[in-house]
């Protein structure tokens, strides 16, 4: 069986060394994002898939556009019986939905139809979900509205991070997507289609998003600071500047003890930093970065600082 693989990020390796290692698969091809300027330096890197498909020994193709005549061309000529797509960062032409004979099939982070979209392992999170996990899906011509053939689901640790997740993530859906590709060729499987009544988006996550509502109560402000990491992260303004947090929420005893306080106070109790939130919870931050600054402790940040009472984050 033929197949092409499409993919960029390191989410999508797990997928590709086991399907490389399968036996009755033969990859004809990688496709993957062009090298591209990254990190502080902006020096020109490979997308982590063509690092890997190249120690692999694979052929790697790298359009810079899927909606294109050449890469329309490329996919009629190596004719796959099969393409899967985990994480490539473009959207498919409808044209090129056609050149496989068992379609494109997607690893997608989420449990569909919850959290369609680009960014669902940090919305989960965020949004406070206990569960999620991989839906392998045959793709359509909308967003992560076609057909699903398997899913695994997987609960979310309390204290679990976003790249602590993808990294999950990524091992559970590897032999997942591998098992039921080959099942799918044999008619082992087949699609279910999606209950689109109770889709939820996942959209592109943007600077604003981190920005720390301190109306929110504490778990929630919580679980953005989690959903969000690495980028944008958990940020607010401290006397002009901001401000980024992290934490994580106070138990309700040393929330009562304290009582209730204008929210985004800042409090100091037991060797401990604290932040007022919605609900009359609070906050115990941990460590602080303001701008231009290194990341400190938050013990650190309030002896330099010498806080004044009453003295407030978000202000």
């Amino acid at each position: 069986m033929r197949i092409v693989f499409c993919g960029t990020p390191e989410f999508a390796v797990p997928s590709l060394e086991r399907l490389a290692a399968e036996g009755g698969l033969a990859i004809a091809a990688v496709v993957t994002q062009p090298d591209r300027p990254r990190g502080r330096g902006q020096q020109v890197q490979s997308s982590p898939v063509k690092l890997k498909a190249l120690e692999l020994g694979l052929h790697v193709y790298q359009p810079e556009k899927l909606r294109s005549d050449s890469a329309l061309d490329f996919f009629k000529r190596t004719a796959p019986d099969a393409v899967v797509i985990i994480a490539y960062g473009q959207i498919v032409p409808p044209a090129l939905l056609e050149v496989a004979k068992f379609g494109w099939l997607n690893l997608h982070a989420s449990l569909l139809p919850k959290f369609r979209g680009a960014a669902p392992i940090q919305w989960a999170i965020a949004e406070g979900e206990t569960k999620t996990g991989v839906t392998v899906m045959r793709i359509d011509k909308g967003l992560d509205t076609g057909p699903t053939l398997s899913r695994v689901e997987t609960a979310i640790g309390p204290d679990e991070t976003a790249p602590e997740l993808m990294r999950r993530l990524a091992e559970l859906g590897a032999p997942l997507m591998a098992d039921t590709l080959i099942k799918y060729a044999r008619g082992e499987v087949h699609p279910v289609e999606q209950d689109h009544e109770h889709a939820s988006f996942a959209p592109i996550i943007k600077k604003e998003h981190g920005r720390i509502s301190w109306p929110h109560p504490a778990q929630k402000v919580y679980d953005r600071l989690r959903g969000l990491q690495p980028w944008p992260g958990a940020y607010t303004s401290f006397r002009g500047q901001v401000c980024h947090l992290w934490g994580r929420p106070a138990s309700r005893e040393k929330a009562a003890s304290l009582g209730p306080a204008p929210e985004g106070t800042i409090g100091q109790a037991e060797q401990q930093v604290l932040a007022a939130c919605g609900g009359r919870t609070w906050l115990v931050v941990e460590e602080v970065q303001l701008e231009g600054r290194k990341r400190v402790s938050a013990r650190d940040f309030a002896n330099g600082a010498r806080l004044a009472p009453g003295e407030r984050f978000g202000g």
